[in-house]
């Protein structure tokens, strides 16, 4: 991909944009009518949008405040991927969630590098499954 702007060198968003295929390959398959469609084509959209939003930002409250955002479309997109595994409609989330994670992992980065003073949880490590 040639660059022109510098969102467009960032590692996470060119993953997002690559989540974004990836997503819309699965979603061709699913129909429309299915509310989950509609939520993970928005929130897909909506990770590598605001990674680029966010870093064209001048203040690190800014930035911060998008690239949370896009964290938080990352972890929408996973939930939404769950919910079409429980209805039935995917098999597994597995593929799509191997995507996910370093992406979410990156803009945690992100925002842990643009406010100092900000609290941050430890990662729960994202195996899946269920706990009894």
């Amino acid at each position: 991909m040639k660059t022109y702007f510098d969102h467009e060198k960032l590692n996470v968003y060119q993953q997002a944009v690559d989540f974004v295929a990836w997503a819309d390959e699965l979603l061709a398959g699913l129909p429309k009518s299915l509310s989950a469609h509609n939520q993970l084509d928005r929130a897909s959209t909506s990770i590598p949008l605001n990674i680029a939003e966010g870093n064209g930002k001048y203040t690190a409250a800014d930035r911060c405040r998008f690239f949370d955002i896009a964290r938080g479309s990352a972890l929408e997109c996973a939930a939404c991927l769950d919910v079409l595994v429980a209805k039935k409609r995917i098999e597994s989330a597995d593929g799509g969630k191997a995507i996910l994670v370093p992406i979410v992992s990156m803009q945690v980065g992100l925002i842990r590098s643009t406010s100092d003073h900000r609290v941050c949880e430890a990662s729960p490590g994202y195996e899946g499954g269920t706990e009894s």
